[in-house]
């Protein structure tokens, strides 16, 4: 929630407008964590499942585990550490040894940056892509970084 301002900044340089940046940023904030909900515990999964046993990489697990995921990502709020407790949902739905999301804890705030920026960016994205989906930019918003065609 303290990235809303930037996000909503950064994409109105980008040309977007106020309106589609708000939505964005906003729902980026509470929704559609990409590095929390989605990226971070599919890595915990399949780093955890070939020591209990399992093929991360077999049809079946991967059937049993994005559906896990995708429901286990709904309710995550953005906040500091909320990937572990992603993860837990995850791998308590799976029926995986919860105690071994101890051996992540160690590196949780290096990796905890490294999702921030992700989900910050994800935001950022939608709301560019929402734009320019809905033609809502004209040449001069454009900024000087993106080629013009």
């Amino acid at each position: 929630a303290a990235s809303i301002p930037l996000a909503i900044s950064a994409q109105e340089k980008f040309g977007v407008q106020s309106t589609i940046a708000n939505i964005s940023a906003s729902f980026g904030s509470s929704m559609g964590q990409n590095g929390c909900a989605g990226i971070y515990p599919a890595i915990m999964v399949a780093m955890i499942a070939p020591t209990i046993g399992i093929d991360p990489l077999s049809l079946h697990f991967l059937a049993a585990m994005l559906p896990a995921i995708a429901l286990g990502s709904i309710g995550v709020a953005g906040v500091g550490g909320g990937g572990t407790f992603a993860a837990l949902i995850v791998l308590s739905t799976l029926n995986f040894p919860v105690a071994l999301v101890g051996i992540f804890i160690a590196i949780e705030p290096i990796v905890d940056m490294a999702r921030t920026a992700l989900n910050v960016n994800g935001s950022m994205m939608s709301g560019v892509l929402a734009n320019r989906i809905l033609n809502n930019h004209t040449a001069d918003d454009m900024p000087a970084v993106i080629d013009r065609p």
